[in-house]
C-alpha cells in the first residue's frame, strides 16, 4: 500500500475531540477527552497528530520526557489508514527528538498479541526488554516492554555497557 500523505503537527485543543474518538476506536480502555486535555498542559509531555489532506486526525502519538528518559504513552492510527506509514512517521519524530536531545532511551508497552505494532517498533530499533504481568485489561494481557537505547545522541551499540556505572 502506498504511504498516506500526512502532515505531523503538535496536538492542540482543537484536535481533542478527534483524538478522543480515535482512542475509542483503537483501545479497549481509551483515554478520555479530559485525560488528553490534561496532557496538553503537562510540561513533560508532547503529543503529535497526523493530519490528512482535509485536516482530519488519522493518527496520534504521545511522549513523556523525564530527565533523559522518553516514555511513549500512546500510538494510534485509524484502522482504515494503517499500514500506510502514519505510525512509522510519528515514531520517527520521537526517535529524532531523542537523538537530538540526548535521551538515554525511548520505551513503551505493547500487548504481545499486537504483532503489527511489535514489528513496527522493531523496525524502529526497539527491542523487548521485559514483561509486565497482567498490565492490560479488557482483555487481560501482559505487556511487553520495548526499548530503544541511545548514548550521547547516538544509537547504543551492543558492545557498550547498559549503564554508565558498569564501566571500569
Amino acid at each position: 500500500m502506498e504511504q498516506l500523505p500526512i502532515q505531523i503537527v503538535p496536538m492542540t485543543a482543537d484536535h481533542l475531540d478527534q483524538v478522543a474518538d480515535l482512542e475509542r476506536v483503537c483501545f479497549s480502555a481509551p483515554w478520555s477527552r479530559n485525560m488528553l486535555a490534561e496532557e496538553l498542559d503537562n510540561a513533560c509531555a508532547a503529543f503529535l497528530v497526523a493530519l490528512d489532506g482535509e485536516g482530519a486526525v488519522v493518527g496520534y502519538a504521545g511522549l513523556q520526557v523525564i530527565l533523559d528518559e522518553g516514555y511513549i504513552t500512546n500510538v494510534a492510527v485509524r484502522p482504515e489508514c494503517r499500514k500506510r506509514g502514519v505510525a512509522s512517521r510519528l515514531l520517527q519524530v520521537f526517535v529524532d527528538f531523542a537523538l537530538g536531545n540526548s535521551l538515554a532511551f525511548l520505551t513503551l508497552e505493547v500487548r504481545p498479541s499486537n504483532t503489527a505494532a511489535i514489528v513496527l517498533y522493531g523496525r524502529h530499533g526497539f527491542r523487548t526488554m521485559g514483561r509486565r504481568k497482567n498490565y492490560y485489561e479488557h482483555p487481560r494481557e501482559d505487556a511487553l516492554i520495548m526499548t530503544r537505547e541511545f548514548t550521547n545522541g547516538t544509537e547504543r551499540t551492543d558492545a557498550e555497557p547498559a549503564a554508565e556505572g558498569l564501566r571500569s
